[in-house]
């Protein structure tokens, strides 16, 4: 049965950690990865969309321990999870969809995301992806790590499989499901451009896990 983003998460608390390490595929090496794509130095504030217990943070904390990050997610308990285990670093949290919660202008030198964005469309994301550059300084950045499809054919598919689950189980509202619906990485660079990045690179791959980089 489909869940909600919101309840998927609550609900698989416990554990998680040791499941993101352990159960996904190189997550040893793209977390770190990614941590050493955020800025250097004590000044950088940085916006995290989707963090939930923080793991991307370890290595960044090790690195820039005085780092001032703000981050959004949809789990409370995920939330509590990240309090406790970053009690003494400047973070703000803040729950709730980074599709609805206000960015700011200008406020950040750097945004990043890990395994957060393969549940939507690109139609989906350009809105996001908008908001997100806007709240970038000049010359900050977006980091995204996250899965993708291998084709066209295979990201049509998981999105007509997530439509026919969701008509099967009656679900009709526009709430988002925990399904996962990932892009090609063609597609993720053009929803990017399209909401006004000016580039797009992809930094490193681990199989279907890319990083990329996209500059305002």
């Amino acid at each position: 049965m489909l869940e909600k983003m919101s309840d998927f998460f609550e609900n698989r608390l416990e554990g998680y950690d040791e499941h993101m390490m352990t159960e996904i595929e190189s997550a040893d090496e793209f977390y770190p990865f990614t941590a050493a794509q955020l800025p250097d130095g004590e000044e950088g504030c940085v916006l995290d969309l989707g963090w939930g217990t923080g793991l991307e943070l370890e290595s960044y904390y090790l690195r820039c321990p005085s780092a001032k990050v703000t981050g959004i997610d949809l789990s409370t308990g995920m939330l509590d999870a990240l309090r406790k285990k970053f009690s003494e670093k400047d973070i703000t949290l803040v729950v709730g969809s980074y599709f609805d919660v206000p960015f700011g202008e200008e406020m950040f030198d750097a945004a990043v995301s890990v395994e957060s964005l393969h549940h939507f469309t690109k139609e989906e994301k350009l809105p996001l992806y908008a908001k997100l550059c806007g709240a970038l300084k000049e010359d900050g950045y977006f980091v995204l790590t996250d899965y993708f499809a291998a084709s066209d054919e295979e990201e049509r598919e998981y999105r007509q499989d997530l439509i026919a689950l969701k008509k099967e189980q009656g679900i009709t509202d526009d709430e988002f499901y925990h399904y996962d619906t990932p892009l090609t990485v063609k597609h993720e660079t053009e929803a990017l451009l399209e909401a006004g990045f000016s580039s797009v690179e992809v930094l490193k791959n681990w199989g279907a896990t890319f990083t990329l980089k996209a500059i305002k």
